[in-house]
């Protein structure tokens, strides 16, 4: 598999939601509590990265923030993730903007696989490595890369911020809630992170 990489800009914005949610202190404390330089407290730090550098602290900030918040680290990361979404439209190149206004104009119905293909594009730009798939009724989204997860291990799926990403996408495309799973993760040792929608209509 190619290096695994994550976008700097997502990083940066990740950083700044993170740090407007639980506070600047708090989050410096986080870090410092395991050894982090506390600059990563300030998006800017992240500014001069290159991707896969990036990938790498994006996986070791949220493994401080699990070390730090135990079981409570569960609600911040997929709190964080849903917010993410939305300002990532915001700051979006035009191509971006451009194929949200056209999801956007389809019927509802129609909305959800094309809004995810666009989440998958964000995060990973490179063809192939994020996909959607139809399962039956429902969707699977498919992270070959899972850049949380990069040099983790544990007994039980993680990626929570993906999985706000994908709870926060959906509504965005057709304003409704949604059954989402994040059936395997690279952090239990499976090939790829894999997340099941539950679309029951």
């Amino acid at each position: 598999m190619d290096e695994i990489t994550f976008p700097p800009r997502v990083m940066r914005r990740f950083v700044e939601i993170l740090s407007e949610d639980i506070g600047q202190d708090t989050l410096s404390a986080a870090l410092s509590n395991v050894g982090l330089p506390e600059e990563w407290a300030f998006p800017a730090h992240f500014s001069g990265s290159d991707e896969a550098q990036t990938a790498q602290d994006y996986s070791r900030l949220q493994s401080a923030l699990r070390t730090y918040y135990g079981r409570g680290a569960r609600g911040i990361l997929l709190r964080i993730g849903s917010k993410l979404w939305t300002r990532l439209l915001e700051d979006a190149p035009l191509g971006i903007k451009a194929q949200a206004a056209f999801i956007h104009a389809l019927p509802k119905a129609m909305r959800r696989k094309p809004a995810l293909e666009l989440l998958g594009r964000i995060l990973n730009p490179k063809p192939g490595c994020i996909t959607v798939h139809t399962l039956d009724l429902d969707l699977l989204f498919v992270d070959q890369t899972s850049p949380a997860a990069l040099s983790q291990s544990d007994g039980a799926p993680f990626c929570l911020v993906t999985l706000g990403l994908i709870r926060e996408c959906l509504f965005w495309a057709d304003g409704q809630e949604h059954d989402i799973e994040e059936r395997v993760c690279r952090a239990t040792g499976a090939r790829q992170c894999e997340f099941k929608i539950t679309l029951g209509d």
